[in-house]
């Protein structure tokens, strides 16, 4: 039962987060959708063998987390939870590829190994753009930013209410839970017979819980449409932050600085 009571606090913390008043915060929330889209198209744009043209895209996640004063802790949590998903998508091409990339004097890098590590870079960078996106904005600007951008109100709508009913459907699983902890004493967990009526009990709770809220929301004057509210104008300082960001990941993605660099280092080396 903690461990839902603790799921349930951390879908809530990234709200929490995006309650703040930083001047990441402020930026109009169009302005970082549109920003952190150029910002996972060009990481996605890679080549599996590309590793050292990944490095400057971590700047980004850097400078947001410090200036938005956002906590590392929570945020790298849930990057980890998706982790073992990318390392599955990966973990074969060393099997596959290995043809040496690398040959040092004491050990040879195969392309499957440094393919690996390349899909490792991307998934835990777009990942963590994502969540800093929706902890610096919310999911209700962040929806605000989709209508402007002529998004469907039907697919809107059903991001909101989907990110917003997590929280409803780990309530009705804790209540679940609870209600047979307390019929089974002694017990440390569900036995797997008791699996299928327990889901099944789940399933006919979560739909009477959605017609309540279903209820309650026309009740509120819901029409078919998710009210996001108005969003303030955007400034000058607005544009600045996109077309800023969006040119630095231009310049790496068409220049491979830390090789420029260390092609430098050698050079004064010499």
């Amino acid at each position: 039962m903690p461990n839902l009571v603790e799921s349930l606090y951390n879908i809530r913390i990234l709200d929490e987060l995006a309650e703040k008043r930083t001047i990441i915060h402020n930026i109009h929330p169009l302005m970082k959708v549109l920003t952190t889209g150029v910002y996972l198209m060009v990481t996605v744009s890679f080549g599996k063998y590309e590793l050292s043209g990944l490095l400057p895209l971590i700047f980004y996640p850097v400078v947001l987390i410090t200036l938005a004063d956002i906590p590392i802790v929570p945020i790298f949590k849930r990057v980890l939870l998706v982790l073992p998903l990318i390392i599955g998508i990966g973990l074969f091409n060393p099997l596959f590829d290995k043809n040496p990339m690398i040959v040092l004097p004491w050990i040879q890098i195969s392309g499957g190994w440094i393919s690996f590590f390349s899909i490792l870079i991307k998934g835990f960078l777009t990942i963590l753009a994502a969540l800093i996106l929706i902890a610096t904005t919310g999911m209700t600007r962040i929806a605000s930013a989709l209508r402007i951008m002529r998004i469907p109100r039907l697919f809107i709508m059903q991001l909101l209410l989907t990110y917003r009913y997590i929280s409803v459907l780990i309530e009705e699983v804790g209540r679940v839970v609870r209600a047979y902890s307390l019929r089974s004493p002694g017990e440390k967990g569900i036995r797997f017979s008791n699996w299928g009526s327990l889901t099944g009990q789940l399933l006919i709770r979560t739909l009477e819980r959605a017609q309540r809220v279903y209820h309650s929301m026309c009740c509120r004057g819901f029409a078919g449409e998710y009210n996001v509210g108005r969003e303030k104008g955007m400034g000058i300082g607005d544009i600045v932050y996109f077309v800023g960001w969006s040119l630095y990941f231009v310049i790496i993605r068409y220049f491979n600085i830390p090789a420029m660099i260390g092609s430098l280092m050698m050079g004064v080396g010499k």
